[in-house]
């Protein structure tokens, strides 16, 4: 097999020789040249046109922010952010995930040989998934040159005559596998819109840096697909409404009684239009600085709440996700994202500047409260436990990992598997591995109220919300521009 071809920069000739070393020493891949800041990045780029770089976020003459957004631009390919952990270079790498960046690795200590082996062991695991496992693969289009494609593409228009609630018609259709027939859900009701935060000065509008991902996409199954028994089964929920009657069906179908779903559409041609979220124009709002821990004590009277769990892409996607929720939401939002300790503060920060909701980085003890979302911090888990009648609160452990993780996905959902006297909507979406899937199954089967995950044309890796799907758990598997709204709608019906 022919190695995949790597571009390794940075601007230490030493941290350069370090990664390059650590990269070789899998037979899949070979470091074919080095640079020495983001300028020469971009020019060796478009000479040899690697299969992956890694990329230093702090460098003289062109930081890997810049160089990154020049090759997203130019050439699209994966990119692999390497990070200090001062508060700079987090906040950069933060920016460097929501402008297409695959994932990120802190940088390793040069003087502490096992954090060496320890950061080489995740680099050459993101190299893997960034080939084999993501939208990256060169079968799939980028999830950049897809991006692209969506805006290019007219915006289909529904005739004047047709409702705005539109009933969507159960089929059959060929499916990727075989499912058991689990409980029915359905879950009506309709978005509403809420101003949004003023991005950060020196940065690009929240606005602006909508549609990251495109909204649907065709796309080639991963197996074989089967045709489906001639006895109908009602297919997954895929939708929402106002956009059905043009979207592609997901390769993956969770069969489920009296669920509704929409006719699959042939394959576009390439002036075909594609289902696109309509952009919200909205007036912009003065960003609340972040809650702490000394609040009133209490919080609201809570009825409900939403769990979010996702990894590699992650940041990108709960930005897309969050910029799409209003502030009055009725419900708390609990994120576990995977990520170090520290980056977690500065994801908090960036998204609390660019949601309606108020984004803060979870404080132990900390009440929950509506139109507020939480992330947990790198390093512990992100527990919800109940404070008194009605109210629950944040509570942060220090067990050890869990599914490989921590914060773990599968141990926030697992918090929530008592608490049947509130309704729960727990969502996977992008990343690696199966965090959270068996746990998001055991909420499904004790009666959870919506499970939701993000289809395949969105993710930059399918492996958590593949991982759900197969445990026939997941009640809406969505692209990753109608996640809000079938939430704003579920935790209205």
């Amino acid at each position: 097999m022919t190695p995949y071809r790597v571009l390794v920069v940075d601007d230490s000739g030493f941290m350069r020789k370090i990664v390059s070393d650590l990269i070789e020493r899998d037979v899949s891949f070979s470091v074919v040249d080095t640079a020495k800041n983001g300028r020469e990045a971009v020019e060796k780029v478009r000479k040899i046109k690697p299969d992956i770089v890694t990329m230093d976020v702090e460098m003289p003459e062109m930081n890997g922010l810049e160089s990154l957004k020049h090759i997203m631009n130019e050439y699209p390919l994966p990119v692999i952010m390497l990070s200090g952990i001062n508060e700079e270079g987090m906040r950069e790498t933060i920016m460097a995930l929501e402008a297409g960046a695959f994932d990120f690795i802190r940088k390793p200590s040069v003087s502490n040989s096992q954090d060496i082996e320890a950061v080489g062991e995740a680099l050459l695991r993101q190299l893997h998934a960034a080939v084999h496992d993501s939208a990256w693969r060169k079968d799939k289009p980028s999830p950049i040159v897809a991006a692209q494609a969506v805006a290019e593409a007219p915006a289909p228009s529904a005739p004047e005559h047709q409702p705005d609630e539109t009933p969507e018609v159960p089929v059959r259709r060929q499916e990727e596998r075989s499912f058991e027939a689990p409980r029915p859900k359905t879950e009506p009701s309709g978005p509403e819109s809420r101003p949004r935060k003023d991005s950060p000065s020196g940065g690009t509008s929240a606005a602006a840096q909508r549609n990251a991902i495109p909204a649907s996409k065709p796309k080639p199954s991963v197996t074989p697909a089967a045709a489906p028994p001639s006895s109908s089964r009602p297919a997954i929920v895929r939708e929402d409404k106002k956009t059905a009657a043009t979207r592609t069906p997901s390769p993956v179908d969770k069969p489920q009684t009296r669920v509704e779903a929409v006719a699959p559409a042939p394959k576009p041609a390439a002036s075909t239009p594609k289902s696109q979220v309509p952009e919200r124009k909205v007036p912009e709002r003065q960003a609340v600085p972040p809650a702490s821990g000394t609040r009133a004590s209490g919080g609201d009277h809570i009825d409900q709440i939403v769990a979010v769990g996702c990894s590699t892409g992650g940041p990108r996607a709960l930005k897309e996700l969050l910029e799409n929720i209003p502030s009055s939401f009725p419900a708390p939002i609990v994120i576990v994202q995977h990520m170090p300790p520290k980056f977690t503060h500065s994801l908090a920060q960036r998204l609390n500047t660019l949601s309606p909701l108020e984004v803060v980085e979870a404080q132990h003890g900390m009440p929950l409260r509506k139109g507020t979302a939480y992330i947990a911090p790198g390093g512990q888990h992100l527990l919800v436990k109940r404070s008194g009648s009605g109210q629950y609160a944040i509570e942060l452990s220090d067990a050890p990992p869990q599914n490989g993780h921590k914060p773990s996905v599968g141990a926030m959902f697992d918090s929530l598997l008592a608490m049947n006297e509130i309704r729960r909507h727990a969502v996977i979406m992008t990343g690696m591995g199966s965090d959270g899937a068996k746990e998001m199954k055991k909420l499904y089967d004790s009666g959870v109220s919506t499970t939701i995950a993000e289809s395949e044309e969105t993710c930059v890796v399918y492996g958590m919300p593949r991982s759900a799907a197969e445990l026939n758990c997941v009640m809406h598997l969505l692209p990753l521009p109608q996640i809000a709204t079938k939430l704003n709608q579920v935790v209205k019906s």
